[in-house]
């Protein structure tokens, strides 16, 4: 098949994480090249609901754990299938594994409007708990932005629910902003996997994927 007949979102990610790894290079050589910050764009505001009963359920979301080599501040490019490169000038302003678990819990409250939204260490006896591992949220060389990793919903000492999720999204432009934006679009499709499964799993019995 001829190169022009690729699908034209292919041809512009393939180009834009060229780019952008190509500047993450360049920025070794180079001392003058100002050092940028990066955090996840705001999750959408949950809309306006009547306050939950007190009867309403309860769900605690543990501390997003991310692979050893996203925890670093280099926002990570894959630039081939077994290479990784971490920004030296690119940079996330605050841990990613903060941002992830900050994210995930205001992603989780919009798409659970009945369900009250806490964190482990506020959590009550009864609640559900969901914990989730990522090893992959990064760029890719096939012009992808990617999140895959698993969770876990347990209730008291029941495995409830447990899935793998990987989420892709094309790039539309170049640079780490976009690149930034579209890794946080990619995670509210992952919160709103993990959203459709809580709802449709019963918790009546042990449920292992």
């Amino acid at each position: 098949m001829m190169k022009s007949s690729l699908p034209r979102w292919r041809r512009v990610g393939a180009t834009v994480l060229l780019a952008i790894a190509a500047a993450a290079f360049a920025g070794c050589a180079s001392q003058s090249t100002p050092t940028n910050r990066y955090t996840l764009p705001k999750a959408d505001s949950p809309q306006q609901a009547s306050e939950p009963s007190p009867q309403a359920a309860t769900l605690a979301v543990g501390p997003v754990e991310v692979a050893s080599y996203l925890d670093q501040e280099g926002i990570v490019m894959q630039t081939s299938d077994i290479e990784l490169n971490a920004a030296n000038q690119n940079l996330w302003a605050e841990s990613l594994g903060q941002q992830l678990t900050r994210r995930l819990r205001q992603s989780l409250a919009a798409d659970l409007p009945n369900v009250v939204v806490l964190n482990t260490s506020r959590s009550e006896a009864g609640a559900q708990r969901l914990t989730l591992s990522v090893d992959q949220f990064q760029g890719r060389y096939d012009g992808q932005a990617v999140a895959s990793g698993e969770w876990q919903l347990h209730e008291g000492n029941d495995l409830v629910a447990q899935r793998h999720f990987a989420v892709t999204q094309p790039l539309s432009d170049d640079g780490y902003p976009a690149l930034v934006r579209t890794l946080g679009a990619v995670w509210d499709d992952v919160a709103r996997q993990i959203a459709d499964d809580i709802r449709a799993v019963s918790t009546t019995s042990p449920v292992a994927d």
